[in-house]
């Protein structure tokens, strides 16, 4: 096939959205299926336009300088794919650019799905528009229609989304690395660096250090943990608009900024607790990734905990309760998180994630979203097979 997929985010940023597209693409090409990346330019230095990414003009949010949307593009969009049409478009981010493509596909008639990657809605309220959230519900309702499919990742926000008329639902599941992501990793010397001996305990975060992630909590559990543990270290992996406020209150928190591939994977081996206090995940791609690298992870009930995280391999507890994630975070440690059973149940819950199957049920679906017409010949901007 020959996929167009558009995106207001991709690596080098780092958030789930960016590294979800980023590996759907790489699977289909890897799969030998002909890919085409629709993204802003990042950087001046960026890519030129005869690599296989389509660069677009993008701006960069506000209160979020270390993101950006897309600028409109709907005219060049038709252009581009009315001279090389392709079989499907994958609109993966709501904003002026993947606006942009779903006016363009409709315009040619080109089958399009979208993906419901992000709650907006709830991100309002986090950075003082809260009275803008059922305007910023109303809209992603109205664009995901647009497409032939809205594509999610639980059952739980398919059911949601179906409840709220946002139309063909479908359930994509989302995969790991199990290989990247491995108890493997772990490095004796890295933990060295944190000040860390053997038997003690590291905790670790991982994501954007940002207001919406429900950054409190997160503290008060290892100050909690800290009354067991006293030489307990808590390592944060990331960066975001609340790091330096976070660092400045916190002078004993080891900030190891963002790390990618390996280094990631070596960090989160290296850990022994995962804590995530988010309460605004339209998944949460980090708590599989803790799992497969064999850490016990305390979650609230929704999003990937809730499809994955089970009593054997750390603590689930009701949405929003404060009180439950510190309890069931120092039943936890007190269970000793070190135990390695508990650990090989982390990795046992999500070893059948598999990303070749996951790509090719993407794949599949694409294919089924409708009949295509006037496919034309040529590489151009497609890049095909395995990059």
């Amino acid at each position: 096939m020959r996929i167009a997929m558009v995106t207001e985010t991709f690596p080098p940023e780092i958030n789930g959205v960016a590294l979800t597209v980023a590996g759907l693409a790489q699977g289909l090409r890897d799969a030998g299926h002909a890919v085409q990346v629709v993204r802003p330019r990042q950087t001046e230095d960026d890519a030129d336009e005869n690599g296989p990414d389509i660069l677009v003009r993008g701006a960069r949010l506000p209160k979020y300088p270390g993101l950006q949307f897309g600028l409109p593009t709907a005219r060049r969009l038709r252009k581009l794919w009315k001279d090389e049409r392709p079989d499907a478009i994958y609109a993966a981010t709501e904003g002026p650019l993947g606006y942009s493509a779903l006016r363009a596909a409709r315009a040619l008639g080109i089958p399009a799905a979208t993906g419901f990657h992000t709650r907006f809605d709830d991100f309002a309220r986090h950075y003082g528009f809260g009275f803008l959230t059922p305007v910023v519900f109303a809209y992603l309702r109205r664009f995901h229609r647009q497409g032939a499919a809205t594509l999610v990742p639980t059952i739980e926000l398919r059911d949601f989304l179906i409840e709220n008329k946002f139309g063909n639902v479908v359930l994509l599941r989302r995969a790991v690395d199990n290989a990247l992501f491995s108890p493997t990793h772990r490095d004796e010397a890295l933990r060295a660096q944190w000040g860390l001996k053997p038997g003690q305990i590291a905790v670790i975060y991982v994501g954007r250090i940002a207001p919406e992630k429900n950054l409190p909590l997160a503290v008060r559990a290892f100050r909690e943990i800290q009354k067991i543990h006293r030489d307990a270290r808590y390592i944060w992996i990331g960066d975001g608009p609340a790091r330096a406020a976070l660092a400045a209150e916190n002078p004993d928190f080891i900030f190891a900024g963002i790390q990618r591939g390996d280094e990631l994977a070596r960090h989160f081996a290296s850990a022994d607790l995962f804590l995530f206090p988010s309460l605004t995940e339209t998944f949460g791609n980090v708590t599989l990734e803790a799992l497969a690298s064999g850490l016990p992870t305390v979650a609230f009930d929704y999003g990937a905990a809730r499809e994955h995280l089970t009593g054997e391999c750390g603590r689930r507890v009701a949405f929003a309760n404060e009180d439950a994630f510190l309890r069931a975070t120092l039943d936890l440690v007190r269970s000793d998180v070190t135990r390695t059973d508990i650990r090989e149940a982390a990795v046992a819950a999500v070893a059948e994630l598999n990303p070749v199957s996951v790509t090719a049920s993407f794949a599949k679906l694409l294919a089924g979203l409708g009949p295509t017409n006037n496919k034309l010949a040529g590489n151009g901007k497609f890049s095909e097979g395995a990059t």
